[in-house]
C-alpha cells in the first residue's frame, strides 16, 4: 500500500510540475549532490583552495587569525608576504582580499599564462556588489601576486 502511494505521489507531483511548466528534470535536479574536483599539482585548485580556506579562517574572528598567518605563510611566497604588508599598512584592509570586511562568496577562475598561473578572483560581499582580483601563482605553486592587475599589466 505504502509503494503504490509513494509512486502516485511522486506521478501526481510530475505532472504538476509539467502543469505549472517547471518540468521534471528541474525537479529531479534541484536536489542533486555537487562536486568539487582539485588536486594539489595544479595552480588553480591551489589558489581556489587557499582563498576558500583563507576566507573561512577570515569569518571566525574568535579562532581564525592565527590559521590566516599560517595559510599566508604556507601559500604565499615570502617577497610577497612583504609587498602585501607594505599595501595593508598603506591602505589600512586585508591585502589578500583587498577589502576590510570578509565576504560571503568567491570564485577562482584560470586566465592561463605561459610562464606562470594566472587565476582571477571574483569576491561577492553581503550586498551584492563584487571585487576583482588577479592572483598569479608561480610554478613552484606559491603566490607571487596579488591585486587588481595581473603581473604583465603591472
Amino acid at each position: 500500500m505504502y509503494r503504490k502511494n509513494a509512486t502516485r505521489r511522486a506521478a501526481l507531483a510530475a505532472g504538476l510540475a509539467l502543469a505549472l511548466g517547471i518540468g521534471v528534470s528541474a525537479q529531479a535536479s534541484a536536489g542533486a549532490p555537487r562536486s568539487v574536483t582539485g588536486k594539489p599539482s595544479d595552480s588553480v585548485t591551489r589558489t581556489a583552495d587557499f582563498y576558500g580556506a583563507y576566507i573561512d579562517a577570515k569569518s571566525d574572528p574568535d579562532r581564525g587569525g592565527r590559521l590566516a598567518e599560517e595559510l599566508r605563510k604556507y601559500y604565499i611566497h615570502p617577497t610577497t608576504l612583504k609587498e602585501l604588508a607594505a599595501w595593508e599598512a598603506k591602505n589600512g584592509a586585508d591585502g589578500v582580499l583587498r577589502a576590510q570586511n570578509v565576504p560571503v562568496q568567491w570564485k577562482v577562475t584560470d586566465n592561463g599564462t605561459a610562464d606562470y598561473t594566472e587565476v582571477g578572483i571574483t569576491l561577492t560581499w553581503g550586498d551584492g556588489s563584487t571585487t576583482k582580483l588577479v592572483v598569479d601563482m608561480s610554478r613552484s605553486h606559491r603566490i607571487i601576486h596579488i591585486g587588481t592587475k595581473g603581473l604583465e599589466s603591472s
